[in-house]
């Protein structure tokens, strides 16, 4: 009796030892609340790793941050003689160079951020395994760095845009909103990719069909309009609702004159864009949290 009373924590089971210290389990998932705190508090560390990471990505290059603009330009030139020159894809389009461009440049900075989230996680284990932190800060980061290089992409798609005699007029300001609602879609979209990548390391072999196979259905490399002239009512209305072909449609809108919407409507091209964005940056950063205590572990 003496000892039950000396020693308060006699008796107890380990569960109910840590709940009276307040130990908890190593790893465990916080609340969505304090996650999202602590994910603000590393807003800096992910705006230097995404600097690092894009550094280093070039540092063994001679021509080093050049790649960034000089690899979607080549790719231009390559679907430029395929779908302009020997497809004849150019006809009834007044400015086609532009056209290609703007849709490579948009599709391309979504693209590869989803390449690269598939390995946020299984391409860091040592410096999960090694450091707390908020693990979608590395999705996250990824994002970030594909938006730097693509923001240097878009000083030289304007200077294709005016060289190629398009005007400037004030429409190019719907850019930036544009930009930034495919950046939420982009960073929900990462986050769902990096938390699938993390348990099948084999999704890195898979992207590259599907990516393909969504820049062909998105109206980067011809006219939207074929969509329209070639598919059945119900599939073009299908075909609307496409996010990538929705994003690259609002900058092409943003930066060419003569440029026709699928869906004729403005207002309904925002609604799905913005759409989107919500459903998947908001469903991306709640399926990624769900699986937090999961990331590192074997």
């Amino acid at each position: 009796m003496a000892n039950l009373l000396a020693d308060p924590d006699s008796g107890l089971t380990p569960a109910q030892l840590a709940a009276r210290h307040g130990l908890r389990v190593a790893g465990e998932r916080p609340s969505f609340g304090r996650y999202s705190v602590e994910l603000w508090r590393y807003r800096h560390f992910i705006s230097a790793y995404s600097h690092a990471k894009l550094t280093a990505s070039f540092s063994n290059a001679r021509l080093g941050q050049l790649w960034q603009v000089l690899t979607p330009l080549t790719n231009a030139a390559v679907y430029f003689l395929i779908f302009g020159l020997v497809l004849e894809q150019t006809r009834g389009m007044d400015n086609f160079i532009a056209y290609l461009t703007t849709g490579l440049f948009i599709f391309n900075f979504t693209q590869t951020s989803l390449m690269h989230g598939t390995q946020a996680i299984s391409g860091n284990l040592g410096l999960i395994r090694a450091l707390h932190f908020p693990r979608a800060s590395l999705p996250l980061a990824i994002t970030a760095t594909q938006l730097q290089q693509m923001l240097g992409s878009m000083v030289v798609l304007i200077g294709i845009v005016v060289a190629t005699g398009e005007p400037i007029t004030l429409s190019w300001l719907m850019l930036v909103p544009a930009l930034l609602v495919q950046t939420v879609f982009t960073a929900g979209l990462t986050m769902v990719m990096a938390r699938l990548g993390a348990k099948a390391t084999d999704l890195k072999q898979v992207m590259p069909f599907v990516l393909r196979a969504w820049m062909y259905g998105s109206g980067v490399l011809y006219s939207v309009t074929l969509f329209a002239e070639n598919l059945p009512g119900w599939a073009t209305t299908v075909v609307q609702f496409n996010p990538m072909l929705v994003y690259i449609e609002l900058a092409r809108i943003s930066l060419l004159e003569n440029t026709h919407l699928l869906t004729d409507s403005l207002l309904l091209t925002w609604l799905i864009a913005l759409g989107w964005a919500l459903v998947a940056g908001v469903g991306g950063y709640l399926y990624f949290w769900r699986g937090e205590q999961e990331y590192g572990r074997g």
